[in-house]
């Protein structure tokens, strides 16, 4: 048996691909990136090729200098410098060549990249799918002032475009453009004060500046850290048991492990460091970086989970931390920048704030939270234990292969969302909206089938938060398994699809979305400050600029929920959206739902 035929037959017509998989024709439409892009994405391979060169040339270097009469310190100097000379003639060469193979794209539907010499790489990202745009500005770059525009598509870091590098103004247009256009929003006709330039524009939206960490903040926060205080016990241990036997050897075995906590502890710092959360027509915006830097636009409705972690030496303080799952931005792209910062601050929506501060960037994810008494069942995820605020928990037999934390573990479902608690030493809460659920699990083991309990777990993106409750009943567990996958369903046919912007007041002809109640916030068509509680922010998180966003003269308004999906229904109950294709990273539930 044969397969299908990879050529047309004679005669029949050619294929004809997607209007978003052609790329433009209009030459105009094609733009190029900064002349010094192969010279700052390379410059750590030209770095190691002098030093190979040197290293191979030492032997000819000490002839010559035995030679000639010369001082063996000028014979030194004279060879990197030509070294250095030679490889920045090469590398000037081919930076010439590579930038003319490089451009770039914007279209009505899609992002186009062309690059490569010898192997050529034209990479695309659909506007319906992008997730997200970054604007990454590494070390070298900042002293040159370039940046890169990195946009992070549904599918994973496989799926993702990065147009490097651009000039800072015109990276940061890039990235309004390519909101704008994702939004629907047209471009608007500028002219120059001068009249000699004229053209389309998209207009960079407003922003407003919700939190912004300090740096004492942040430090405190890491010397706060179970791994600065285990680094502290085990130095002082040693330094005492030294002490004690007259003999410092093993000081030598520690420092590997010192490097290794140092360096984790410098990571957060420097990749937390100015850490500042805004709100925007187009989304929320993250800033943060000391010596590289990277600025995050994320509609609010690209979110999948989000949780709240507080370490047991935060609790003096009740410093709270908020991370999120979003599509797109999975650890393997974070884990692929080669950053130790990117790797570890992936998903942090807050690093370290006040329990009002994380609550308020739970706001903006989940306007309603699903309950009449928001501020008690806050309490009790927070801070409570078995049935406090509603919860399921585990039974008392969780006890035997749970004593630490069995009476933290704890299942809420609200009309919105669903609430995991867990943690007795490190506290945690992850929130899951209903509409973002993608497959459902029951985890059993042989213990747990004897104790009669098991683990739910609610998939979501590849990312830091895992939303997963320990030694639930088990017949409570195979309820809410059949009753989530149903509500999910549900969830979904509720919310239509939309723009990313249809909420917030850009193409108002799009359905309006259900009307909820927000806990302490005024209702439709009032005025004023919601009511201080303990989830309700003391001020609206609505985007209070005036002017207009974009040439359409639409109004900005609030960032409340962002995209949302039709029902897509699977056989084993699995739930996902359109507009989000499945996660290859995401495990399978094949098999595993009853």
């Amino acid at each position: 048996m044969t397969g299908p035929a990879l050529t047309p037959a004679p005669g029949a017509a050619e294929p004809e691909l997607p209007a978003s998989l052609v790329p433009p024709d209009d030459s105009e439409q094609w733009r190029k990136v900064h002349w010094l892009t192969p010279l700052v994405s390379a410059w750590q391979v030209l770095t190691a090729l002098v030093l190979i060169v040197l290293y191979n040339s030492a032997d000819v270097i000490g002839d010559i200098a035995s030679a000639i009469e010369m001082p063996p310190i000028a014979i030194v100097v004279l060879a990197v410098a030509g070294a250095v000379l030679a490889v920045l003639l090469i590398a000037l060469l081919y930076s010439y060549v590579a930038w003319k193979r490089i451009r770039y794209a914007v279209s009505d539907d899609a992002v186009y990249y062309h690059s490569g010499i010898f192997f050529r790489s034209q990479r695309h990202a659909r506007l319906n799918r992008i997730q997200g745009v970054d604007i990454n500005r590494p070390l070298l770059g900042r002293m040159v002032g370039i940046s890169a525009v990195s946009i992070e598509s549904a599918g994973g870091a496989g799926s993702n475009v990065e147009v490097k590098f651009l000039k800072d103004d015109d990276a940061e247009a890039l990235r309004a453009e390519i909101l704008a256009r994702a939004a629907g929003v047209s471009a608007q006709h500028v002219t120059a004060s001068d009249g000699a330039h004229s053209g389309p524009a998209f207009a960079i939206a407003p922003e407003r500046v919700v939190y912004q960490v300090t740096p004492g903040m942040l430090t405190s926060s890491l010397l706060r850290s179970g791994i600065f205080y285990g680094m502290l016990a085990i130095v002082v241990g040693i330094i005492a048991s030294g002490v004690w036997a007259q003999s410092f050897s093993a000081l030598a075995g520690l420092l590997p492990t010192l490097v290794i906590a140092g360096s984790v502890l410098w990571g957060r710092f420097a990749g937390e460091f100015g850490f500042t959360l805004a709100i925007s027509p187009d989304g929320m915006r993250t800033r943060q970086g000391l010596l590289s830097t990277r600025a995050k636009t994320l509609p609010p409705g690209r979110i999948q989970a989000i949780s709240l972690t507080q370490p047991f030496f935060w609790r003096g303080k009740d410093w709270w931390r908020v991370r999120i799952n979003v599509a797109g931005y999975g650890a393997e792209g974070a884990s692929s920048s080669g950053d130790v910062g990117s790797a570890i601050n992936s998903g942090v929506l807050v690093p370290v704030g006040t329990r009002g501060d994380a609550l308020n960037a739970v706001w903006l994810v989940l306007r309603d939270l699903g309950v009449d008494n928001p501020d008690e069942v806050i309490e009790a995820s927070l801070r409570g234990s078995l049935a406090d605020g509603g919860y399921l928990h585990s039974p008392r037999q969780a006890r035997w292969v749970d004593p630490i934390k069995w009476k933290r573990n704890g299942l809420l479902i609200t009309r919105t969302a669903v609430l995991f608690r867990t943690g007795q030493i490190v506290r945690s809460l992850v929130i899951v909206p209903h509409e973002r659920t993608q497959s459902l699990k029951i985890v059993q083991g042989p213990l747990e089938r004897k104790l009669h309990v098991a683990g739910f777990r609610a998939d979501s993106v590849t990312g830091t938060v895992a939303p997963y409750v320990e030694h639930l009943p088990e017949l409570t567990a195979l309820q809410i398994l059949r009753e989530q996958a149903e509500r999910a369903r549900q969830a979904r046919a509720v919310e239509p699809p939309e723009e990313w912007m249809r909420r917030v007041g850009v193409a108002a002809h799009a359905p309006a979305a259900p009307s909820v109640p927000v806990p302490g916030a005024p209702a439709p068509g009032e005025t004023g400050t919601p009511a201080v509680g303990v989830y309700a922010p003391a001020t609206p998180a609505e985007v209070e600029l005036s002017g207009t966003y974009g040439a359409d003269n639409v109004p900005l308004g609030s960032t409340s929920g962002g995209e949302g999906a039709a029902e897509r229904s699977h056989a084993d109950g699995e739930s996902r959206a359109p507009d989000e294709p499945e996660d290859p990273q995401a495990p399978s539930d094949e098999g595993e739902q009853a």
